[in-house]
């Protein structure tokens, strides 16, 4: 779970599982890119969510 830390800028720790979930997210929604455009357009209209942890 991300935790979510106060200070001057608020910064998010993310653990081992959040981070290979998030590629993991990324490999499925880009593996029929053809190029960095079409990849950022697909990332552009399917957001990520990590949960955080409280």
């Amino acid at each position: 779970m991300a935790n979510i830390i106060e200070g001057k800028r608020r910064l998010v720790m993310l653990s081992t599982d959040d981070v290979l979930n998030i590629v993991r997210q990324y490999q499925l929604l880009c593996y029929k890119s053809c190029c960095y455009e079409h990849t950022r357009e697909l990332l552009d209209k399917s957001p990520m969510f990590v949960p955080e942890d409280v």
